[in-house]
């Protein structure tokens, strides 16, 4: 860096990116695990993109996290409510966002980090996570900007691991583009 010396970018991520127990930084790491799941070949994330990942067929995936434990100690275990479903889409040549919220995904993925105690919790460990994937239809339909975990999963299909998650989303959207009768 620039007039500090031998400090690099890597001392900086060390410094500010150390703690992924953290709320913000567990939501990135969902949406890193969610992109190198479904094959993702995006070479980043883009901040204020209206959708978190993009799959090699062009799925669009908004990526929503939850835990059961934050970076602090706790009394009782946190309730998971997945929050910002619906958003106003920037544009960023008129630094202007547009004046109605949307769905602007075609897949939602809700991302849990499952450990119930301090001692296993690793954000690093993907056996620790599940997932569930919804159309965007069915998170539209709810009519709501915000789902709990209960509603989430009275909605997906099932949980699925890491290893399962690509062929989900797949399923999910085609299953999603297929006429109703």
């Amino acid at each position: 860096m620039i007039g500090l010396g031998d400090t690099t970018v890597l001392d900086f991520w060390r410094w500010g990116m150390s703690e992924l127990r953290t709320n913000t930084l567990r939501g990135v790491m969902a949406e890193f695990i969610v992109s190198r799941a479904v094959g993702s070949t995006a070479p980043g994330r883009v901040e204020w993109d209206p959708y978190d990942v993009v799959t090699p067929d062009g799925i669009r995936i908004e990526v929503k996290c939850g835990a059961y434990l934050q970076a602090w100690s706790q009394q009782r275990l946190s309730r998971i409510v997945f929050s910002g479903l619906s958003a106003r889409l920037l544009d960023e040549a008129a630094g202007t966002y547009a004046g109605e919220r949307g769905y602007n995904a075609d897949v939602y993925v809700f991302a849990v980090q499952t450990a119930t105690s301090h001692d296993v919790f690793d954000v690093l460990d993907t056996r620790q996570w599940e997932f569930y994937v919804l159309s965007r239809a069915r998170v539209e339909g709810t009519g709501y900007r915000s789902l709990s975990l209960v509603t989430v999963r009275s909605l997906a299909a099932t949980a699925v691991s890491v290893d399962q998650l690509a062929a989900e989303v797949s399923r999910v959207h085609a299953d999603a583009q297929r006429p109703t009768q």
